[in-house]
């Protein structure tokens, strides 16, 4: 600690915990200075920090389970990654930091290269301050790399072929900032960029693609290893015909988003997705929230698109495609337990553990471990927030 940092004290809470080897019913979470002193038994915690812990009153039958780190966002409380400043950027992380994100990725859309330079500026100017709320680990570039014939709600004008050298550029100029590129495999220069994004360490993603299985086999060969909201804007699975769906199923190699809303994947689809990929930690729970987040039903933009926003589901307004949602992580973890029948255990690694691990990031936030952030959210019985931290700094005081 250096001569202008301000000593905490130290805070503990007690209650049901999600640990990284599962879930005790009784745990105690120690966090000071930003960072988890201890989290475990009762029994393990060292005298000396029991005696100088002050505790935090908490509901009965409360649980504490990692911050939510969601890779896939494109805006929230009224406003788009889109059109990035630093009012905006405060705006969308410290609305979704109420919602137990305490991580996420800014989420691009398909648009001129002077948008998406914007964006990329930024992020990466505001990631140099203190970042106040839900912590920008960096950028994902959800196109502008797709299939015309898959857009969904992104907008077909600006759709091109892969073309590697953007990337150069922008990774020169901001090294690390990008995180993870989607893009359609089968497109004629996907394989070269993909190669390209395995080297530099960024998630190659599948995404708006009308691959067949064999084209999907052919870029996780290539270092494709990852796809975005699985079922949605992809060939289908069909018993002769499996699809990009299919090999995404289908391959270990490959970890899942699934946006787990009601909405874009039904609960049975989602159950099958979970039991092929949670076992190995390739489920990962996603938003893919729009500017509508948090707000009531209206007309609202994705991009440069108009949408009608009606009983909290997003569509286009024009052709009537689905539009990202109005989702929450906590929502989305809520349904993974409540409707899906998924574990807290397994829930929570697929809303924090398996992002973490598929940012690099893991050793310092994703799950309740001394010596990482104190990122964390404290719900009640029915999974409802009663509380959340990033970096040991409880939202909303």
């Amino acid at each position: 600690m250096n001569g202008t940092e301000r000593h905490e004290p130290i805070s503990l809470l007690q209650g049901k915990m999600v640990l990284p080897d599962g879930v005790v019913e009784q745990g105690v979470l120690v966090w000071g200075n930003g960072k988890i002193l201890y989290a475990g038994l009762p029994e393990g915690l060292p005298e000396s920090i029991r005696r100088e812990a002050v505790s935090v009153s908490v509901p009965e039958q409360s649980i504490i389970v990692p911050g939510f780190i969601d890779i896939h966002v494109h805006g929230g409380n009224g406003e788009d990654f889109m059109d990035a400043d630093p009012e905006v950027l405060d705006k969308i992380t410290s609305f979704h930091s109420t919602q137990g994100t305490t991580a996420m990725l800014a989420t691009s859309m398909t648009a001129p290269k002077e948008r998406l330079d914007n964006v990329l500026a930024e992020v990466d100017r505001y990631r140099s301050g203190p970042m106040q709320y839900a912590q920008l680990e960096g950028v994902h570039l959800e196109g502008p790399f797709f299939s015309p014939k898959w857009p969904g709600a992104q907008n077909p004008e600006h759709i091109m072929l892969p073309d590697v050298s953007w990337l150069e550029a922008w990774e020169k100029q901001y090294p690390g900032l990008i995180r993870q590129v989607t893009l359609a495999p089968e497109r004629e220069g996907a394989l070269e960029v993909i190669s390209w994004l395995r080297e530099q360490r960024i998630t190659a993603a599948l995404g708006h693609t009308d691959a067949t299985y064999e084209e999907v086999e052919r870029a996780v060969e290539a270092g494709l290893h990852h796809a975005v909201h699985t079922f949605n804007a992809m060939t289908p699975l069909h018993h002769r015909n499996p699809g990009a769906a299919g090999a995404v199923l289908s391959d270990p190699r490959i970890s899942a988003e699934v946006i787990a809303d009601g909405i874009h994947v039904h609960p049975a689809a989602i159950s099958i997705l979970a039991q092929l990929k949670q076992h190995d930690d390739q489920l990962v729970l996603i938003t893919d929230a729009m500017s509508a987040a948090g707000l009531d039903d209206g007309e609202y933009k994705i991009g440069d698109l108009p949408v009608i926003v009606k009983h909290g589901e997003a569509r286009l307004k024009e052709g009537g495609a689905l539009a990202g949602s109005t989702l929450t992580m906590i929502r989305g973890f809520r349904y993974l337990v409540q409707e899906v029948g998924m574990s807290l255990n397994a829930a929570s690694r697929a809303a924090s553990l398996t992002p973490a691990r598929l940012l690099g990031i893991d050793h310092r936030t994703g799950s309740l471990a001394q010596g990482k952030q104190a990122d964390f959210v404290l719900l009640n019985a029915e999974l409802d927030i009663e509380g959340v931290w990033v970096k040991g700094r409880r939202m909303g005081e």
